[in-house]
């Protein structure tokens, strides 16, 4: 089943990346404010921006990062389709990332899970970190995109 799910690295336009997030639970990520123009900033923007697809060319997957290609990779996105969860597209994208980043000898990863999506992670090895610092004093009107 997974043969027939490709994966590779392109840019995005934004519509086909929010109609991307209607159908993942991504789409909850991200405050209301700016969202469209905002997202427009991280399709252009991001490092790394590995999109799976299918046979139809229908984007079902995507992993969008920031990496310095010497020390760290932060994975801002990971979502699949609702529909073609559990086929390891998420896992897939993961160490696509990683080795395009640099490698798992080089790169450490940083993200910032969902509590629904800690298992996932768990189960690829990653833990919970408690030295993580922040910033964060921007508007942030929950909602989900639709």
């Amino acid at each position: 089943m997974n043969n027939s799910i490709a994966i590779r690295s392109e840019r995005v336009s934004p519509e086909e990346y929010i109609d991307f997030l209607k159908r993942t639970d991504l789409g909850s990520q991200y405050p209301k404010e700016r969202f469209e123009e905002r997202v427009a900033r991280l399709v252009k923007n991001v490092s790394i921006s590995l999109i799976a697809r299918n046979d139809s060319g229908l984007m079902v997957g995507a992993l969008l990062g920031l990496t310095d290609f010497a020390y760290w990779l932060y994975v801002t996105d990971l979502g699949v389709d609702r529909a073609y969860l559990r086929r390891g597209i998420g896992r897939r994208l993961m160490k696509a990332a990683h080795e395009l980043a640099g490698g798992e000898k080089d790169i450490a990863v940083y993200l910032i899970a969902n509590e629904k999506a800690v298992p996932f992670y768990e189960k690829l090895g990653m833990e919970k970190a408690d030295d993580v610092m922040q910033y964060n004093h921007i508007e942030w009107t929950e909602f989900t995109v639709q």
